[in-house]
């Protein structure tokens, strides 16, 4: 077979077998384009942007800057991916900055350059779980988004990024107790994004948003019933459809839940959160779905575990009861919060773990062999919950469940991506996986690989 040299990953196309007079083209992986949008580096390299061709799909996730002493970036499977997201720029009280200080700033310079250099995107994500506090505000009048806007496209031009993904969470809903709100966010929201997308500038770059499973919130507090606008001006959404279950949760339950509606008591899933999208007129092919590359752990009592997989027979489980004031430590990047230490909004720390697991953190406990599979260790058992489809360690002697994503999971969630035509998925984050386990499971079951050319004459 002759040798096949692989095009860098910028972005995605399903396969697809063409049959020419001197050559077949199996499947392409190629960088977006724009008819006619086109926006230049720095560097002087062209870069389109703007917009997406109908067949092209797109890889991404988001990367934790303050653990990229840990993780270089120069280890990241950049062939993997369309774009990567560098995580978190973080709103101020001052709408003219954005802080990027508890995100190891020094660093993105170095994850921009090497984005460019690998023929993938890169975007900076504002916000996040912790540093929504002042979106609110920061879009509330026309002088705040005049200056928001500016503020924006000064951190493009500043770090030579492709694009900004917004992860406000959440518009009108509360996330972090002290975020402040408005019955006006979503609206101001879409007046922000209209004012950025139409500078000269804006017009060249994407915009992009994290969202959660249920549209952006109107004024009455309910999921707007109409987002078509914010179509028309965000390049794409990625629907988060994770932190379903958590260690906040009345029960213990599946983290990120392909299907719910079989669940005994529905919280959300990828499949509901699409529906809901969809049909507040958002388009599939604008969506990509959020996938995790970690899972949360409970401390659930053996005879709350046998009870709720009896209850279903043992395929699936009905959701047992957690003991909160008992939660498990997670993986190596987890520890115990400062009891008496406050967050960003000055509420005290429990002295409690998050207990997050990271599939790479599994394969390192030796939870899973690896090669991402379970170990069969005494003590240890696993189970796969036919309903969320994902999967489920119970460890019998700390009595932690741990709800987590593996290549299994992922594959169902690549072949739910093709069959729905939404547009890819997005991975938080990219230093979870394990030798690039899961998206290249999610990958394969998405029916995408690289563009491979051959003469009809050539062995192989």
């Amino acid at each position: 077979m002759v040798n096949m040299v692989h095009l860098p990953l910028i972005l995605l196309q399903i396969v697809s077998v063409i049959q020419l007079a001197s050559a077949t083209s199996y499947c392409t992986l190629k960088r977006p384009e724009s008819s006619s949008n086109s926006v230049t580096g720095s560097d002087g390299v062209p870069r389109d942007g703007g917009a997406l061709r109908p067949n092209e799909v797109l890889a991404t996730a988001w990367y934790p800057g303050w653990l990229g002493d840990r993780f270089p970036v120069a280890n990241l499977p950049w062939s993997k991916y369309s774009a990567l997201t560098y995580a978190f720029g973080v709103t101020t009280p001052d709408v003219n900055v954005i802080s990027l200080e508890e995100s190891n700033e020094s660093l993105l310079p170095q994850f921009v350059a090497m984005a460019h250099e690998n023929n993938v995107m890169a975007f900076l994500s504002i916000g996040g779980w912790s540093g929504s506090i002042y979106f609110s505000t920061a879009v509330a009048t026309p002088e705040n988004r005049t200056a928001f806007v500016q503020t924006i496209l000064g951190l493009v031009s500043k770090y030579d990024l492709d694009g900004i993904d917004f992860d406000w969470e959440y518009p009108n809903r509360q996330g972090l107790e002290c975020n402040t709100i408005s019955p006006a966010d979503s609206a101001n929201f879409l007046l922000f994004l209209q004012e950025l997308r139409f500078t000269t500038q804006g017009t060249n770059l994407f915009f992009t948003a994290a969202a959660g499973i249920a549209p952006f919130m109107g004024p009455d507090g309910a999921p707007m019933a109409d987002v078509s606008e914010f179509a028309k001006v965000l390049n794409w959404v990625a629907i988060m459809a994770y932190d379903i279950h958590g260690s906040w949760s009345p029960s213990a339950g599946p983290n990120a839940p392909l299907n719910d509606t079989c669940a005994p008591s529905p919280q959300g899933s990828a499949i509901s959160a699409v529906l809901a999208w969809t049909a507040a007129g958002f388009p599939s092919s604008q969506l990509l779905l959020g996938v995790a590359a970690y899972g949360h752990s409970f401390h659930v009592d053996p005879t709350a575990l046998s009870d709720a997989l009896g209850a279903t027979g043992g395929g699936e489980w009905s959701h047992p009861p957690f003991d909160k004031s008992r939660q498990p430590l997670g993986d190596s990047l987890d520890s115990t919060s400062t009891v008496g230490s406050a967050d960003q909004c000055g509420v005290p720390g429990t002295g409690l773990p998050s207990g997050v697991w990271n599939f790479r953190g599994l394969v390192e406990k030796g939870y899973l062999d690896a090669d991402g599979e379970p170990r069969g260790d005494a003590g240890i058992r696993y189970m796969w919950d036919e309903c969320s489809q994902t999967p489920f360690i119970y460890d019998e002697i700390t009595k932690a469940v741990i709800s987590y994503d593996d290549a299994r999971s992922f594959a169902a969630k690549g072949n739910f991506i093709k069959d729905e035509g939404i547009r890819g998925f997005a991975m938080w984050h990219a230093v979870g996986d394990y030798e690039d386990m899961l998206v290249d499971s999610i990958i394969e079951a998405m029916d995408v690989c690289v563009e491979e050319t051959y003469n009809d004459d050539d062995e192989y």
